[in-house]
């Protein structure tokens, strides 16, 4: 019973609170407005991948890549 409860509680705990931004999203009349998410996740995506090429520029010319280990 109290694993149950455990269970219950962190279900709710999603459920009423940390998905209460998305659920207003999506209620949202504005395609652009319901789309914010998607846009931030893409544009993490974007600047991380910026940064892994730059590093991988970074130690090819230093002749580091492929080092044996």
């Amino acid at each position: 019973m109290i694993a149950n409860n455990i269970f219950r509680v962190i279900g709710d705990v999603f459920t009423n609170s940390l998905f209460a931004p998305f659920n207003a999203l999506k209620s949202a009349d504005n395609w652009w407005i319901s789309n914010i998410p998607n846009f931030v996740f893409i544009a993490i995506f974007f600047v991380l991948l910026g940064y892994w090429m730059n590093e991988s520029v970074k130690f090819k010319k230093e002749g580091t890549e492929d080092l044996p280990k």
